[in-house]
C-alpha cells in the first residue's frame, strides 16, 4: 500500500493547501488516491474529499485505538493506488510530551515516508539547522523530502535549493510561489468548508495546476512507493444489517460535518441515509430519526429562520416524539434563536434557550463526558454510566436554558453547555456540543438506530 504523510514544522504552514493540490494533481493524473486526515477536523477533509473524489478518513489517537487507526488505513485505502495522510499541527506537536499523539508518532505507526511543507518565508540558511534538527530529534521518522512554501522568486528558491543540498540529504521535492491563487478563505474555525465555498471546483483546479507545475509529482510518488509493507490487519467491518430504517440528514452548506465513516456505521447498522436541505427544502422526507450534525448556522441566519416551512416540520416532528439527534451547529438551530453581530434570529425553537455568538471559543478541544443513565439510547452491553470521548469546537453558548431540561452528560474535560455538563434530552431527541466519534470505545451509531427501531416498534 503505497502511502505517504504531509506535514510541516508548524501550524499555518499551508499543508492543506499543498495536500489539496497534491490529491487532485494525482487524480488527474490518473492515480486512485486515499486521503485521510489526522486528528479531530471535518472541514480539510472536505477539501481533500473534493479533491479526490473519496471521502477523506480521519486519524485520531485521542478517539481511536492503534489497531483501529490501523484498520481505517487498510478498509479504505485498499482500493487506492496512493494513499495522502494529511498531518495537523506540526510534526512533533501533540497533546503528551512524549509526543505518543503527534503525527510523527501516526508516521511511525504506519510506516509512512514524511514529506515536511516548510513556510520559507524570510528563510534561507536557516532551513538546514531546521531540518537537521527534525532529522535527528526522532531516528525511527523517515523524512524522505521537502516542498517549500512561500517561495519568494526564482532566487529564493535556488538559494534555499543549494543549503539544502549541502547540508542535508532531504530531496526537495517542489518550491511553491507565493501567490494568491492559492488562498483559501478562512474563518474562525479555519478553512471555509468546501460545502459551501463558491466555485470549489474551479478553485481546486486552481491550486492544483499550481501545485502540479512546482511539485515534482513523480518523486512523490516513488516516496510513496517506498515504504515499506504493513502488517496484514483483520479489518473489522460488521455485517451489513438489511436497511430497515431511514435516517433524515441535513446536509447542506450551513451543516456538513459529518465523519464519512460514521455515515458508514450508520448503514452498517441497517439506515437508509436520506440527506435533506434546511435551506431549500419545505419540508422532511418521511423518516425514522433525525440527525443534524454540526455546520455554520451561524453563517445562513437569514436563510434558516425565512425557511420557516423547514423549522415548523423540525418542531413538530421532534414534538410528535421524532427520535432525533444533534451535534454543535444542529444544536444550535433547534435552539429557540441564534444572536450574532446584534441580530437575533428565530430558529426552530425546540430546545428551551436562545444561543449567542461569541467573539472567542466557549468550547475547543478534546473532550471526556461522563454518561448518566438518562441516556436514551440502548449501550447493547448493559453498561449505562461510562465514559466516552470526542472534541468540541464552539463559538457559542447557551442563554436562559430551561433549568427543568436534563443532560445526559458530566463533563469531564471541555466545557459542553456550561462547563459541567451536555447533551440536552427532550422526549426522543439528544442535542449536544460533543462531536462523538464511532469507534470501539463508542459505538454510538448503532446504539442511535437501535433506539430509532425501537421507537418505531413502539
Amino acid at each position: 500500500m503505497d502511502r505517504l504523510l504531509i506535514s510541516a514544522a508548524h501550524k499555518s504552514s499551508g499543508k492543506t493547501t499543498i495536500s489539496i493540490g497534491l490529491c487532485h494533481a494525482l487524480s488527474q493524473a490518473g492515480h486512485g488516491v486515499q486521503p485521510f486526515k489526522k486528528g479531530p477536523d471535518y472541514i480539510d477533509p472536505m477539501w481533500l474529499g473534493h479533491a479526490t473524489g473519496r471521502a477523506c478518513i480521519n486519524l485520531d489517537f485521542y478517539t481511536m485505538q492503534h489497531e483501529e487507526i490501523l484498520q481505517r488505513v487498510h478498509q479504505y485505502g485498499a482500493g487506492a493506488d496512493i494513499s495522502l495522510i494529511e498531518g495537523n499541527k506540526g510534526l512533533y506537536d501533540g497533546l503528551d510530551l512524549d509526543g505518543s499523539n503527534s503525527n510523527a508518532a501516526l508516521a511511525k505507526l504506519l510506516q509512512a515516508p514524511v514529506v515536511l511543507v516548510i513556510d520559507v518565508r524570510g528563510v534561507t540558511r536557516g532551513i538546514a539547522p531546521l531540518l537537521l534538527g527534525y532529522q535527528a530529534f526522532c531516528k525511527d521518522i523517515h523524512i524522505a523530502g521537502v516542498i517549500f512554501n512561500q517561495v519568494g522568486g526564482r532566487r529564493h528558491e535556488s538559494k534555499l535549493r543549494t543549503v539544502i543540498e549541502h547540508y542535508t540529504d532531504i530531496p526537495v521535492i517542489g518550491a511553491v510561489a507565493r501567490d494568491p491563487a492559492m488562498e483559501i478563505n478562512e474563518r474562525h474555525l479555519g478553512l471555509v468548508p468546501s460545502n459551501e465555498a463558491p466555485q470549489v471546483t474551479r478553485k481546486i483546479n486552481t491550486i492544483s495546476k499550481l501545485v502540479a507545475e512546482q511539485v515534482d509529482l513523480d518523486k512523490l510518488i516513488s516516496i510513496a512507493n517506498k515504504a515499506p509493507a504493513l502488517p496484514t490487519q483483520k479489518t473489522h467491518v460488521p455485517p451489513q444489517i438489511s436497511s430497515d430504517i431511514k435516517i433524515g440528514i441535513a446536509h447542506d452548506a450551513a451543516f456538513g460535518f459529518y465523519y464519512p465513516d460514521d455515515l458508514d456505521a450508520l448503514q452498517q447498522a441497517g439506515a437508509e441515509l436520506i440527506f435533506f436541505d434546511t435551506l431549500q427544502d419545505k419540508a422532511l422526507p418521511e423518516v425514522d430519526g433525525l440527525f443534524i450534525g454540526g455546520g455554520f448556522p451561524e453563517s445562513f441566519l437569514s436563510q434558516l429562520s425565512a425557511n420557516s416551512a423547514m423549522r415548523q416540520a423540525i418542531a413538530s416532528a421532534i414534538e410528535n416524539g421524532l427520535p432525533s439527534y444533534a451535534e454543535c451547529g444542529g444544536l444550535m438551530y433547534l435552539a429557540r434563536s441564534i444572536s450574532w453581530h446584534g441580530q437575533a434570529h428565530d430558529m426552530v425553537g425546540i430546545i428551551p434557550a436562545a444561543v449567542k455568538m461569541h467573539s472567542k471559543p466557549q468550547g475547543r478541544g478534546y473532550i471526556r463526558l461522563q454518561e448518566n443513565a438518562l441516556h436514551p439510547w440502548p449501550s447493547g452491553n448493559g453498561i449505562t454510566e461510562k465514559e466516552i470521548v470526542g472534541h468540541e469546537f464552539h463559538y457559542s453558548g447557551l442563554e436562559n436554558l430551561d433549568p427543568s431540561i436534563k443532560s445526559v452528560y458530566q463533563v469531564l474535560r471541555g466545557y459542553g453547555i456550561d462547563g459541567r455538563r451536555d447533551g440536552l434530552i427532550y422526549k426522543n431527541l439528544l442535542a449536544c456540543y460533543a462531536h462523538l466519534r464511532d469507534t470501539e470505545q463508542n459505538h454510538w451509531a448503532s446504539r442511535f438506530i437501535d433506539f430509532v427501531r425501537q421507537c418505531k416498534a413502539n
